[in-house]
């Protein structure tokens, strides 16, 4: 390992999260608030640790694939703890724990919060707060990489430490380039959706962050109700299709963008992603018609919700609690099957169910024909069998986590929804849970150690069990195997 590389990466990715502070600062003494001063306080403690580590490279630059675990998991929690500070110096959040609490939340785009009433918040802590949905939609180390540059050999270890799905790819042969064009698309298809919601009579204060936590399904806002607050049909459409789209593969507007479009309409993965989407959309219309007053409204809520979930963005339109057993079963189902691989999107990835699907399915031949060969493919494309054994293992780890986690928050005597839900949405990256964690609902009344659980499942969960978990493990921090 090695750990003058990897404290000075730390160091140089602590150095852009200084400059990214200034935003939010900016923001708050645009609206004469004194919340700039924190932001800037904290830049200035950011700032000292770039040049402490981040400053001189080391004459040995090389990192392995450890390392790489290392650094990601490390930036993430450093960037958490740090993008805490101001929440907690200004006061808008009195508890450090909470405040680390609102934060993770935040990069990992889960959307869960501690919040009684979001709109208390000032508003340049409201658009920090939103604002670190957008950064963490595509990854710390992927934003990271626009910025400043990395050598390419080393960058491709840290990408595949924090880029979710199965695998790992690169648009184009320099990793930095692939950064770039995510961020080009990301960007892009952001400030559209700023457009849309002006358009619709938002201010464009609220369009932006709306844009930040859709664009990273992350959920945050500034209205203590959410979306509802506007009771408007074209906001929900809006942001229901801009949920949607930022829950598919990045790969596949690439595709578009060099007029593939036929490997567009035969990815696999995208078609069963939108069919899930349409097949939850309408049982779920059909099981609320009672509730409410048309099914054109009924059909409404089930899609905005739908989207929500699956693609583990949080936003809320209306109460879900109230509805159906069985809707309500089919959204706990979707927070864990969640978005498209590549996307910025949480969950299990439909791509890990698909090729579970496809391996029961290849066993049960195998049973019947023993000397038959049956492959695993998913758009024409063999799956590896050591991808097969990582999806395998990420199960297996998954379940773990979450029983573990379950265990630990029982601790609080809280009924079993609330428990089971609340660990099931931190660690699928989603929000809102039911019960007690429900949309109207929030996680202040959980004791210290839960909300650390649930930090834990945020940080497990976003970046796919394993590079945290490897933290944890001794082999991983000896000089030699």
């Amino acid at each position: 390992m090695n750990n003058r590389m990897t404290t000075y990466i730390l160091g140089k990715m602590l150095g852009v999260e200084a400059l990214v502070l200034l935003i939010p600062a900016f923001v708050s003494w645009l609206y004469n608030e004194d919340g700039w001063r924190f932001f800037l306080i904290t830049s200035a403690i950011l700032t000292v640790v770039y040049l402490a580590f981040g400053k001189k490279k080391p004459k040995n630059s090389t990192i392995y694939g450890r390392d790489g675990f290392i650094i990601i998991a490390c930036a993430w929690i450093l960037w958490s703890l740090f993008g805490a500070l101001p929440f907690w110096l200004s006061g808008e959040i009195p508890s450090y724990v909470d405040a680390f609490f609102e934060t993770v939340s935040g990069f990992t785009t889960t959307g869960s919060t501690i919040l009684t009433d979001a709109s208390s918040l000032a508003m340049g802590m409201n658009f920090w707060r939103c604002f670190t949905h957008w950064i963490g939609g595509m990854g710390v180390l992927v934003f990271v990489m626009v910025i400043v540059s990395l050598e390419d050999k080393n960058s491709m270890h840290l990408m595949r430490a924090e880029v979710p799905g199965p695998e790992t790819d690169k648009l184009v042969p320099k990793a930095r380039d692939t950064a770039k064009i995510l961020y080009g698309m990301y960007l892009v298809l952001t400030i559209t959706e700023v457009i849309f919601l002006l358009a619709g009579g938002m201010s464009l204060y609220d369009s932006v962050i709306h844009s930040f936590s859709t664009a990273g399904t992350g959920g945050f806002n500034n209205r203590s109700n959410s979306v509802a607050y506007y009771d408007s049909a074209y906001i929900d459409g809006v942001i229901t299709v801009f949920m949607i789209l930022f829950g598919i593969n990045f790969n596949v507007y690439y595709f578009l963008l060099l007029k593939k479009v036929k490997a567009v309409f035969k990815n696999e993965e995208l078609r069963a992603y939108l069919g899930v989407i349409l097949g939850a959309t309408i049982l779920i219309t059909i099981n609320i018609l009672r509730v409410y007053e048309t099914p054109l409204r009924a059909f409404r809520y089930a899609i905005f919700q739908v989207s929500a979930i699956i693609t583990t963005t949080g936003f809320v339109t209306a109460d879900f609690n109230l509805w159906p057993e069985f809707s309500k079963c089919i959204l706990l189902l979707l927070m864990v099957v969640g978005a498209c691989a590549g996307s910025t999107g949480g969950g299990m990835k439909v791509s890990r169910i698909l090729i579970m699907l496809k391996s029961v399915k290849r066993e049960m031949k195998r049973l019947l024909h023993p000397q038959s060969v049956n492959l695993v493919k998913i758009n024409q494309k063999k799956i590896s069998e050591s991808t097969m054994q990582g999806v395998y293992m990420y199960f297996i780890a998954y379940i773990a986590v979450f029983i573990v986690s379950v265990l630990v928050v029982s601790l609080n005597n809280f009924d079993f929804t609330t428990t089971f839900s609340g660990v099931l949405t931190t660690l699928n990256n989603v929000g809102p849970g039911l019960a007690g964690v429900g949309p109207i609902e929030n996680f202040s009344k959980f004791s210290v150690l839960s909300k650390l659980v649930f930090c834990a499942d945020m940080l497990i969960g976003r970046l796919e069990v394993f590079p945290f978990l490897m933290l944890l493990s001794p082999n991983l921090w000896r000089k030699k195997f």
